[in-house]
């Protein structure tokens, strides 16, 4: 089995992550950065099912040539390949350009059984490039995926359970498909000392606009519908207004506090 796992390099909830103002990206030069916690969880998914059916997993990541770091994380968890996409042409890209730009990656890596996403990256939260890839690519997708119950080579089918709001869903759909991952889905593995250093050797290659072919106003910038038209700081909080007293008197204050502001209608 041919699985791709699509990963993402972002800045750690401990770094002083700044906006560039004209730009309306993030500065990510100079930042520490670490894999997306929810690849994390997709990673160790495609680890586990290559060894619970066979066949190899390639991780797949856009971003700045210090991305290779996260790659090389996937590497010693147990992924047998990864690419690089970086290209300055790449820059400035949302998530239909990200998917874009991923879709090419992924058939140049030819036939595949899977793609596996973690369900969001930690640095924009749209949940959308799964999706979008998906839709590039043309294949089945199931979303919210916290568990895999069945992969039947032979019949070309997958079957999974999705987190719903009310609970859990059973769904089966044909190979080839791509899911998104929750964190309910298992626990990753952390890589031993062995696996550390075999992967810091490893030479991962880069593919640019140029290798993956496509339509170069479909990259980047150009290629990015979504415009930042201006960023700020909120303004800070204000003080709260705590009411007290007994319960039915507390009640009753309280009501009339939101009904004064409108806030409910009564």
């Amino acid at each position: 089995m041919k699985i791709v796992v699509c990963i993402k390099q972002v800045p750690s909830t401990e770094a002083r992550v700044q906006m560039d103002p004209i730009k309306g990206t993030l500065i990510r030069e100079g930042v520490e950065s670490v894999v997306n916690p929810f690849d994390e969880y997709a990673i160790e998914e495609g680890i586990r099912l290559k060894e619970r059916y066979g066949g190899e997993v390639t991780v797949i990541s856009m971003g700045p040539p210090q991305a290779k770091e996260a790659l090389k994380t996937a590497l010693a968890m147990g992924a047998d390949k990864a690419v690089l996409l970086s290209d300055r042409a790449f820059a400035g890209s949302d998530t239909l350009a990200t998917a874009y730009t991923l879709s090419l990656g992924i058939k140049k890596l030819g036939d595949i059984d899977i793609v596996i996403c973690g369900k969001q990256a930690t640095d924009g939260d749209t949940a959308q490039v799964g999706p979008g890839l998906a839709q590039r690519l043309n294949l089945r997708q199931i979303t919210y995926v916290s568990k895999i119950r069945e992969i039947n080579l032979k019949n070309r089918k997958i079957t999974a359970e999705r987190l719903i709001e009310s609970g859990t869903q059973v769904v089966s759909t044909a190979l080839p498909a791509l899911i998104t991952v929750v964190k309910d889905i298992n626990q990753p593995r952390i890589p031993n000392i062995f696996s550390i250093k075999k992967a810091t050797r490893a030479e991962i290659p880069v593919w640019g606009m140029q290798d993956l072919g496509g339509d170069p106003k479909d990259f980047g910038f150009d290629g990015s519908p979504t415009q930042v038209v201006r960023i700020f700081t909120p303004p800070p909080r204000q003080g709260g207004e705590i009411i007290q007293g007994e319960v039915p008197e507390a009640v009753a204050k309280l009501i009339e506090a939101l009904t004064s502001r409108n806030i409910i209608n009564l």
